[in-house]
């Protein structure tokens, strides 16, 4: 393979930035894909052994404040007793719509007659031949009649006596075909909705009136865009409500649905051509109408939606309901929140109090200054129970309301370990529920801290490997009230990590500098030894999982990153790698060998080769002052953070439990492979002595430009028309890497 390559010429003067900290819209979650689950599917390849789900019809009232999930649970097998099966057949008969036989093949370009008499020959084409053709893209399964040509030509020579020749095509491009496609009916009357693209989450949201919301954005329910690395604009994300029964009901029974929308929240903020949309069925058209809509905009406060349902179009057993949102559609863009979804009967206009008490968001972290910590630290030292847990709750009601006592206990395997009392009555400060008032105020969010550092403290009784405590906390105002969103249930997980963030991305974070420099600060419970750093990378509109970083850990120099204590080779960079699904970590281990820290502070983060802001997950729940720097010269000026949250950075600590991590290790020293001659002037040969195949590899420049894609069945490439320099080619799929110096 022949390498060529204009001469660029790179101007570095020192180190003179002009970079500076970004703060980007998370633009794609890649995860594997899933099986097709909606009413009407819709698929890049074919519907081939894909679900198709009907459900159970719902009666009023029907209310969702999203503090627990209402979404099926859509896990239907074949052979299951719910699930039949139907054969569809890509080739029929146009006028008895009877499949045809396997033998019967086609071709779109035209077939020929070819007629011989006195030595000339002349062409005709066939006759063409209609027939019905699936569309294996969408359920329904749609039929079109389409015209074909036969799989043949036909020679005849008229000058002597002789048959007829027919030459059948060695590859007819029409063959008969066909999908299977299975159909579950679902019954779960305590769940809405029929769809899942929405995001259903606890943390995108700023102050939501009740415990979670759904959001819309331009991610399809596996995480991924709907047409990423595009401009492309159109619907996204739809909320389908089960089919409701309105058939008894009459116009003057006052049937309102209503609900709440924010824009933007924590992530990107939808422009004003952008919408929500809300649309009814009408059955007897078959055809969804729009009755409301909210253009975007910027950040504010909830909006109310409030309808009546006076159209005698719906009042039918046919009944249904649906959000979608228009956006963006390569990532989370665009983002209206969804809360509070209330239909029923004997409503009126001005019955939109939502008169409510509770959380807003779940409990915090029980430890103090960490969401997690390794087992064995706190094992050897369980004194850091926070002395400020945070508690968020809101009163929805128009008038103050008395306060009391809540509550927040400590489970392990289902057994009570303790509990901690939330403080309702007026105290001087801020750790009581009621935010330093008599009274709950009316229609306030109100955040209070809690001193947990008293009392119990989480048991060190369970062994290392069983390390997750479930966190139930209460707290309710003595009015009537929903009472599902007056609990708040997360779990507290002792993993071989230190971690500020609560493994929720709403932003993704980097700096714009070549060599640029972030850094996060810890200041473990004990000494130990460090193995890796684990990261959440997330993608935005830009794919930058071929750039390159090396792997840095510092000291403390008074408060600020010091000495380098570990950083990779400059030949064996890291790449940024994007996981299968939302709040998936990569382990990033230190390259052969292991770091001991002492008990004081230390940093960990990366060293970027080029500008572009790599763009890890930042989690803007979890506010941290003081932890967060970076650097635009090459580390002899450290800056502190502007950006509110903290970036989704954890430490590995070794710990009697991650075994695994060497088991991870011994597999990439297996990959067995070299290159020659090196250095070279020119042609580079390619060894691959493991197991399997070579997966291909890409070049890429001292700056983190690619270079050239080399294929999986070529093992070399020639760098004669390459500058002088160093290049680096990395191993598909993976983070190995071999330096090339030309």
């Amino acid at each position: 393979m022949k390498f060529s390559l204009v001469s660029v010429f790179v101007f570095v003067i020192g180190f003179v930035s002009f970079g500076q900290e970004v703060l980007s819209p998370i633009g794609a979650m890649k995860r594997e894909g899933s099986k097709k689950r909606s009413l009407n599917l819709k698929s890049t390849t074919n519907i081939d052994s894909t679900f198709v789900y009907s459900f159970d019809t719902l009666s009023l009232p029907l209310l969702d404040e999203f503090s627990h999930s209402k979404f099926p649970v859509l896990d239907a097998q074949p052979g299951d007793a719910n699930v039949t099966e139907q054969e569809f057949f890509y080739l029929t008969d146009n006028v008895s719509n009877v499949p045809l036989t396997n033998d019967k093949m086609f071709s779109t370009s035209p077939t020929k007659r070819y007629t011989t008499a006195a030595g000339i020959t002349t062409q005709t084409d066939l006759p063409l031949i209609t027939i019905k053709m699936a569309d294996f893209q969408h359920y329904p399964v749609v039929y079109s009649s389409i015209q074909l040509y036969p799989p043949y030509n036909i020679h005849d020579t008229l000058d002597f006596a002789n048959d007829i020749d027919t030459i059948n095509l060695s590859n007819p491009d029409v063959k008969q075909d066909s999908v299977i496609v299975f159909f579950a009916h679902d019954v779960s009357p305590d769940k809405y909705w029929t769809d899942l693209s929405t995001y259903h989450n606890y943390t995108h949201a700023i102050n939501p009136w009740t415990l979670g919301v759904v959001t819309f954005d331009g991610l399809d329910e596996t995480g991924y865009p709907y047409a990423i690395g595009t401009t492309q604009t159109g619907y996204a994300d739809y909320l389908t409500s089960k089919t409701i029964d309105l058939s008894s009901y009459a116009p003057n029974d006052s049937i309102y649905l209503s609900f709440l929308v924010q824009r933007q929240g924590f992530g990107d903020a939808p422009e004003q051509q952008d919408s929500l949309v809300l649309e009814f069925f009408d059955q007897g058209a078959d055809e969804w109408q729009r009755v409301w809509a909210l253009n975007g905009g910027p950040l504010g406060d909830f909006k109310l939606g409030h309808l009546r349902i006076i159209n005698a179009a719906y009042l039918t057993n046919g009944f249904k309901f649906r959000f979608k949102n228009y956006g963006a559609l390569s990532g989370m863009l665009d983002e209206f929140h969804l809360d509070y979804v209330h239909l029923r009967s004997g409503s009126g206009r001005q019955d939109t109090l939502f008169k409510d008490f509770a959380f807003v968001y779940k409990i915090g972290s029980l430890i103090e200054q960490y969401t997690e910590v390794p087992w064995e630290h706190w094992v050897n030292d369980p004194t850091h129970m926070n002395p400020k847990v945070k508690v968020t709750v809101r009163n929805g009601s128009n008038i103050s309301e008395n306060i009391s006592d809540g509550s927040v206990k400590v489970d392990f395997n289902g057994v009570n370990e303790g509990s901690f009392v939330l403080l309702g009555q007026y105290l001087s400060g801020d750790s009581d529920l009621s935010g330093d008032s008599i009274n709950y105020f009316p229609r306030t969010t109100i955040t209070s801290y809690h001193d947990f550092t008293g009392g119990y403290t989480f048991s060190t009784a369970p062994s290392v490997n069983t390390k997750t405590f479930d966190i139930i906390g209460n707290a309710a105002a003595p009015f009537p009230n929903l009472t599902m969103n007056d609990s708040s249930y997360t779990q507290q997980v002792f993993e071989n990590v230190y971690a500020y963030d609560d493994g929720s991305a709403e932003a993704a974070y980097g700096i714009s500098q070549v060599q640029g420099r972030v850094a996060l600060k810890f200041e473990p419970y004990q000494a130990d030894t460090l193995l890796g750093v684990r990261m959440c990378f997330v993608p935005t509109v830009k794919d930058l999982s071929n750039k390159l970083f090396l792997l840095t850990v510092w000291g403390d120099n008074n408060g600020v990153p010091g000495s380098v204590l570990y950083e990779d080779q400059f030949f064996y960079p890291r790449t940024p790698i994007y996981e299968d699904e939302r709040g998936v970590y990569t382990d990033y281990l230190l390259k052969d060998t292991r770091l001991p820290l002492g008990a004081g502070a230390f940093y960990v983060g990366m060293r970027q080769i080029d500008v572009d802001p790599l763009n890890i997950g930042f989690d803007k729940n979890t506010p941290q002052t003081g932890k967060l720097f970076f650097s635009l010269n090459g580390g002899v000026n450290w800056s502190n953070s502007s950006q509110s949250g903290v970036p989704m950075i954890r430490p590995i600590i070794k710990t009697a439990d991650n075994y695994n991590l060497a088991v991870g290790e011994l597999e990439k020293e297996e990959i067995d492979w070299n290159v020659y001659p090196n250095p070279t002037t020119g042609v580079v040969n390619i060894e691959w002595r493991s197991e399997g195949a070579f997966p291909g590899a890409v070049l890429v420049d001292s700056q983190g430009r690619i270079l050239l894609n080399v294929e999986a069945d070529n093992l070399r490439f020639d760098l004669s028309d390459a500058p002088g320099g160093i290049y680096f080619l990395r191993l598909n799929n993976s983070q190995i890497v071999k330096k090339i110096i030309r």
